[in-house]
């Protein structure tokens, strides 16, 4: 048997004899162990020699502060190190794609989403027969997200003659920091579709639509204006929001890294729902000529203001309102915004003699006096510290009741009010509607002032029955007039008719519940004494509509000037309230003008313009002519006396 080499490089100890052990086995005698290595590996007591290495220990020996088991260990911490990392991607991939895969792929999805909102088409708004005052159509704002545009320049160089903008503008938009700019705005359909076949990156649409007035300044207090964002802000616009801005809808569509919709991706839509649209009671005829009649009016120099309403007398429906200045509702945002407002039912000012119907009204209803009632009437009479006056200091005149009003003497209304008394008087003031909002549908109202007779001094108690001392609106003095002219009934001025919903639902408002104010025979004497005022010997002959029978009042009242906070140098308001045809009467028209620097009375000034509006809205009517005669009014005594069938 061959013995291998022995490798010269493996040092063994030398063999010793065999010696016995108690037992007798052979034992081999234990090899000498090599010096203990120091830290710096030499061994202790001397100098190793090149090539020296530790003996192999044999089985079951152990190294020096290390068990046996540490190569194992290291292995399985390798394996753990290595396995656990496994482990956890492993897991996570799971829940990745097992578990949260369906979220995760949703979110991914929304991140494509775009939300867009469908704006609403405002409802219109329409006068009585349909024609159209405001009305929307579609447009659209053109938007930019310049994170996505891929070229500005040539963006902007696509855009300039689609959208009439300097390139340079363009350009400068598109390179803003942030995902969102407004290139233009209420851009037409066909503008729209132009720029969607560029496919331009970052380019995108939304709803932006536009309000038009077709009517232009004609009912434009009336029906109002909208701000940038569609909101109603005046008028009608303002009072009707809910029902006119109808309800906002949204397209959520799938959208590419250019920012364009993905023709497979999702497109979802929510319609929106239109607006109502609003008819009101206005003749859109009878409004221009009442608007164009009052402009002539403060054309004149001296007028500031001119306002005007009609009303129909059988069911308070407000025909045609408007003031001068007005405006035009498509340029409210560069209207000074004192003329935004509607004077007739915000603006108040003291009546004058229009108010002395309401008193005359209570002293025949409480039977204190009839039309042919004669008093003694002085030019003037005492009220407390003060003197009250006719228009013009005469000596005591017989005049009847009728003539008292004809002629619209102070003195002859005060001593009438004193034999009401201030407590009823108070209370025919408020039946009639002074000193109350009377509930139109319009934003602003003012309630007049009034003050409770209670606290009347008798300067006071003098002025409320001529119109001094007591402030109403407009509206609220034709009110009082619609009140006479049908039978002593008053219905509450309105001015919707009705509101037709998107499908084509109408909707008539509920009717003001009407109040009777005077009885039949006391609206039937108090018309017949308006007559007279505009009959031979009154004070508005200029009042009169050829063909027709005419009843009113005038009223010239001191306006307070501002700037001393007195009457001094304010000039006056003048004023015409009246109705036609006086045998069966149809429309009520009340005029008043403010002229700061003129003592004109209102039957030289405000007669005339209701003579032209009211001869306007008959002939629009279509009223017949009167087919009676006017009576002989008898205003003194001796025309009582003439009247009279001589004696046998």
């Amino acid at each position: 048997m061959a013995v291998p080499p022995r490798d010269p490089g493996r040092r063994t100890a030398p063999r010793a004899a065999v010696r016995s052990t108690r037992s007798g086995v052979p034992v081999r005698p234990r090899a000498p162990l090599p010096p203990a290595p120091t830290r710096g590996g030499a061994p202790r007591g001397g100098t190793p020699r090149v090539g020296a290495f530790a003996p192999r220990r044999p089985p079951g020996s152990r190294r020096a502060g290390r068990p046996l088991t540490a190569g194992p260990r290291r292995l399985w911490w390798g394996l753990v190190l290595v396995v656990v990392p496994l482990l956890v991607v492993t897991g996570k991939l799971v829940l990745l794609q097992g578990v949260d895969g369906a979220d995760y792929a949703y979110a991914a999805e929304q991140d494509r989403l775009a939300t867009y909102p469908i704006a609403a088409l405002r409802g219109a708004v329409v006068d009585r027969d349909g024609n159209p005052l405001a009305y929307t159509v579609e447009a659209s704002r053109v938007v930019a997200d310049p994170t996505v545009v891929d070229d500005p320049e040539r963006t902007a160089l696509a855009l300039s003659a689609l959208l009439e903008a300097p390139v340079d503008v363009l350009t400068g938009q598109l390179t803003e920091e942030g995902r969102y700019v407004v290139l233009a705005r209420q851009v037409p359909p066909e503008t729209t579709d132009a720029i969607e076949e560029l496919g331009l990156a970052g380019v995108s649409f939304e709803d932006d639509p536009v309000r038009l007035y077709p009517a232009g300044s004609v009912g434009g207090q009336i029906v109002g204006w909208v701000g940038r964002d569609g909101a109603g802000l005046g008028g009608v616009e303002l009072r009707f929001e809910d029902l006119l801005a109808g309800a906002d809808g949204q397209r959520r569509v799938e959208v590419g890294s250019g920012g364009n919709p993905i023709p497979s991706g999702i497109d979802e839509s929510t319609p929106a729902t239109d607006g109502s649209t609003v008819e009101l009671t206005v003749d859109q005829d009878v409004q221009f000529r009442t608007e164009q009649r009052l402009a002539q009016a403060c054309a004149d120099g001296a007028t500031t203001r001119a306002s005007a309403v009609v009303l129909d007398v059988h069911t308070g429906e407000v025909v045609a309102m408007g003031s001068c200045p007005g405006y035009d509702p498509s340029q409210a945002g560069s209207t000074d915004p004192e003329l935004l407002g509607n004077p007739v039912v915000s603006d108040v000012f003291e009546p004058g003699s229009v108010m002395k119907a309401v008193t005359l009204a209570a002293a025949v209803e409480e039977g204190r006096a009839t039309p042919d009632t004669v008093l003694s009437v002085n030019g003037h009479i005492q009220a407390g510290d003060v003197v009250v006056t006719d228009a013009h200091d005469h000596a005591p005149v017989d005049w009847t009741v009728t003539g008292i009003l004809a002629k619209s003497s102070n003195v002859g209304t005060i001593m009438l009010a004193r034999e009401v008394g201030d407590e009823t008087l108070e209370r025919y003031l408020r039946a009639f509607g002074v000193g109350e909002e009377t509930g139109i549908e319009l934003p602003g109202e003012s309630a007049g002032l009034l003050q409770g007779s209670a606290d009347w001094t008798e300067s006071r108690a003098a002025n409320v029955p001529i119109g001094q001392g007591v402030s109403v609106t407009t509206l609220q003095m034709a009110s009082v007039y619609q009140a006479i002219a049908n039978g002593g009934v008053r219905i509450p001025p309105r001015l919707v008719g009705s509101v037709t919903a998107p499908d084509g639902t109408t909707t008539t408002p509920e009717a003001p519940e009407p109040t009777r104010v005077v009885s039949e025979d006391t609206a039937d004497a108090l018309a017949y004494m308006l007559e007279a005022v505009v009959g031979p010997g009154g004070t508005a002959p200029l009042a009169q509509v050829e063909g027709y029978r005419v009843a009113g009042k005038t009223g010239t009242a001191q306006r307070p000037n501002p700037e001393c906070n007195c009457y001094a140098g304010g000039g006056y308001v003048t004023t015409f309230v009246g109705f036609a045809p006086a045998d069966d009467p149809q429309y009520v028209v009340a005029v008043d003008l403010e002229r700061p620097s003129s003592d004109a009375e209102g039957g030289q000034v405000a007669a005339p313009v209701f003579a032209d509006v009211m001869g306007a809205v008959l002939t629009n009517g279509g009223v017949v002519p009167s087919g009676t005669e006017r009576p002989d009014f008898p205003l003194t005594a001796a025309d009582l006396a003439a009247r009279e069938p001589a004696g046998d």
